[in-house]
């Protein structure tokens, strides 16, 4: 088999783990473990085991500039984006939380002509309108069909995860391109776990898994998001970047809405509603747009 198409099932393969881990996620903030619970868990077991391969790796040297973008960087990335992550499927679905998460290409958009001064043509414009157009429809109509507790704080606290992480992905382009996904990610996740793990501990009583209370789906639950949705995914994601397009690596990110849509309405954690294809199609035309559309057009 090519490398071309090894790199087209790796990153298949990524994105599908990507989505299964929203429903996976909300099964364990409703039955296990608190927001920051499961911050620090994921944060702590991604750093043991980024450390524990850097281990075997030959040794590479990170310059203390670099260095600091990085941890700033895993501040940003993770820390900050997936605590909105977690809060954000504490009240609302799975199906809204993975739509707005499509509008990343977006955002990512948006902030690099902010920070770094890209230029915004009129088609990624009308793709930036399109996927506001989605958002608000799922807003306006998450007040009267949302399943969540509070499906509007929600979805808010969704797309500050998404402009977080669109920053993050900004200010480390740069240093992504100097060192291999590991030496970025034990030092990401180091930062991560220093910082979650004391915030979790006071409360660690009011997370099941770590009580007597702990069952075996709890502990298989978060060993899948530690070891597959946050682990694995940023192996496989790297290696696909090496033999494909960015472009061609952005479509595959659509996958991620429709694992988690089909999963969390199958398990019953949401229903389907006629504003969810709706706001759908809207975001996935978007990113569409944002990301292969103008890029043909730069490139023509």
């Amino acid at each position: 088999m090519s490398k071309k198409w090894q790199a087209h099932g790796a990153i298949f393969m990524a994105n599908a783990i990507f989505g299964l881990g929203v429903p996976v996620t909300k099964l364990l903030l409703t039955d296990w473990v608190t927001p920051m619970g499961y911050m620090a868990s994921r944060s702590l077991g991604a750093c043991l085991v980024f450390w524990l391969i850097a281990a075997f790796m030959p040794k590479e040297r990170v310059e203390r500039r670099d260095l600091v973008t990085i941890l700033l960087g895993g501040l940003m990335g993770f820390v900050i984006s997936q605590t909105l992550t977690a809060w954000a499927l504490d009240y609302t679905s799975p199906v809204y939380f993975s739509l707005i998460a499509t509008l990343t290409p977006v955002a990512v958009m948006l902030c690099a002509a902010l920070f770094i001064g890209e230029k915004v043509t009129p088609l990624k414009s009308l793709g930036v309108l399109l996927g506001i157009g989605g958002a608000v429809l799922m807003v306006l109509m998450s007040q009267s069909l949302g399943s969540g507790s509070n499906d509007l704080l929600g979805i808010l606290l969704a797309l500050l995860s998404v402009l977080t992480w669109a920053v993050y992905l900004i200010i480390t382009r740069k240093v992504a391109e100097k060192y291999t996904p590991v030496t970025q990610m034990k030092y990401v996740f180091l930062i991560s776990a220093i910082v979650t793990v004391p915030l979790a501990l006071p409360e660690l009583s009011a997370n099941a898994l770590y009580t007597a209370q702990w069952g075996w789906d709890g502990a298989l639950e978060m060993a899948f998001i530690v070891l597959c949705a946050t682990a694995l995914g940023y192996f496989l994601i790297p290696f696909a970047m090496r033999h494909l397009q960015a472009t061609t690596v952005s479509v595959y990110t659509n996958l991620q809405p429709m694992v988690a849509s089909f999963v969390a309405i199958l398990i019953g954690q949401d229903v389907l509603t006629w504003d969810k294809p709706v706001a759908a199609a809207l975001v996935l035309l978007s990113a569409y747009i944002v990301t292969v559309v103008t890029a043909k057009d730069e490139k023509g």
